[in-house]
């Protein structure tokens, strides 16, 4: 087995009055990605305070005042946004900018069904939304091209991930140029699931499975999920060097980030991802 690394000096800061997750892998690079914690907001109650997402029961306007402020820290404009209508696959979408605004103030116009989405586009900021699933954000310097990646369960096992390097590919990336982001995630030690997802593990790893699955009872296992798609990237040819993930997990309620898991309703947190307007240096 081959432990998960992480990124010790992740953490996070604060930008434009919201705290934010970053990897200083990508300080230097042109690009910009950072990830929302669940303070720094309007909403109220279980949605307290930074809640991103329209479809958990807050109240749009509401959910609108947080992307502005989520979009502020991000220092672009929210009409650069383009958010995901995620459902648990692994369809990636290639965007542009004429996708901008897409799923940004309602829900139903937002790009998909899509668990990926990728771009070539520099101002373009690629958005999805977590609560316990991986989010992870991949960027190839050599081809200057982005992608932001949901992976619950269901997308790790689909190994989304590989789908979002292909799209990538189809813009020039090769996937042994990629930097990787792995985001905040349930923690391995929380994540216990039933001989449905255990199965789907083993089938989609084969004896690699053996290192994500840890017996938790009778017919239960805990599936570290960031060491899975960990396992994804490398397959698919991400040098393991290359592969930064953040050391934070999601909840216990109430954590730094929401975690359906541990708290339900609850919002979402949003990982939000651009290459550099001013393109490549």
């Amino acid at each position: 087995m081959t432990a998960p690394t992480t990124t010790a000096a992740a953490g996070v800061r604060q930008r434009a009055g919201l705290p934010v997750l970053t990897w200083p892998v990508f300080n230097a690079l042109p690009v910009e990605a950072v990830v929302t914690t669940r303070h720094g907001g309007v909403s109220a109650g279980r949605y307290g305070t930074l809640n991103l997402s329209f479809a958990v029961g807050d109240e749009p306007a509401t959910v609108r005042e947080n992307r502005r402020r989520a979009a502020a820290a991000l220092g672009a404009p929210l009409a650069a946004f383009v958010f995901a209508a995620q459902v648990h696959g692994r369809r990636a979408a290639v965007v542009s900018a004429g996708d901008r605004g897409r799923g940004t103030l309602a829900a139903d116009d937002a790009i998909g069904p899509a668990d990926a989405l990728v771009t070539a586009e520099p101002g373009t900021v690629l958005a999805i939304l977590v609560a316990d699933c991986v989010p992870i954000v991949l960027y190839d310097p050599a081809a200057h091209v982005l992608a932001c990646v949901h992976a619950g369960w269901r997308g790790t096992v689909a190994h989304t991930a590989q789908a979002a390097l292909a799209a990538m590919r189809s813009l020039g990336t090769r996937p042994r140029d990629v930097i990787a982001g792995i985001g905040p995630a349930v923690a391995p030690g929380s994540y216990q699931v039933g001989e449905e997802v255990a199965g789907a593990a083993r089938e989609a790893f084969g004896e690699r499975a053996a290192a994500l699955l840890r017996p938790a009872g009778p017919d239960r296992w805990l599936f570290d999920l960031p060491a899975a798609n960990r396992q994804v990237l490398r397959t698919a040819g991400v040098p393991d060097s290359q592969i930064h993930t953040a050391a934070t997990p999601t909840g216990p309620d109430p954590g730094l980030f929401f975690s359906h898991r541990a708290e339900r309703p609850c919002g979402r947190f949003a990982l939000a991802a651009r290459l550099d307007p001013r393109g490549q240096p």
